[in-house]
């Protein structure tokens, strides 16, 4: 099974200007851990997990006025749309990290994520046998 397969299409790209407390009700409303963060003067594509949110808080810094800039991951590992899934895991273990962003052509075209793979990697669950 391919990454394409897997990957959420509808990304959340947010920009460096936003507050941590905006990306985060933004990926909380949509119920995901990731958003793509876009800036345009820095050149290039970010990331920001709820893993930097909550190491952010965990710091006491205040997300009304933590800007997402100061938190995206930089150095972003990119994964192809035709990465196989076990080539995603090992980019993921590799690095430690839960997601990766996938790029077909130069563009953002989704995120994978852990739980993404392991929905194509489990069985689908039957259902509980009535008591």
């Amino acid at each position: 099974m391919l990454v394409r397969d897997a990957m959420s299409t509808v990304v959340l790209t947010v920009g460096p200007a936003h507050t941590l407390r905006q990306a985060a009700a933004l990926m909380s409303a949509r119920r995901i851990g990731a958003a793509v963060v876009l800036d345009p003067d820095a050149g290039g594509i970010g990331i920001l997990t709820e893993r930097d949110v909550l190491n952010s808080v965990g710091l006491g810094q205040n997300p009304d006025t933590e800007r997402t800039h100061a938190h995206t991951t930089t150095d972003v590992v990119f994964a192809a749309p035709t990465w196989t899934l076990e080539e995603a895991a090992r980019a993921m273990a590799h690095g430690g990290f839960r997601h990766l962003v996938v790029l077909d052509r130069g563009e953002v075209a989704g995120i994978v994520s852990v739980r993404d793979i392991i929905r194509c990697w489990a069985p689908a669950r039957e259902p509980a046998p009535a008591l």
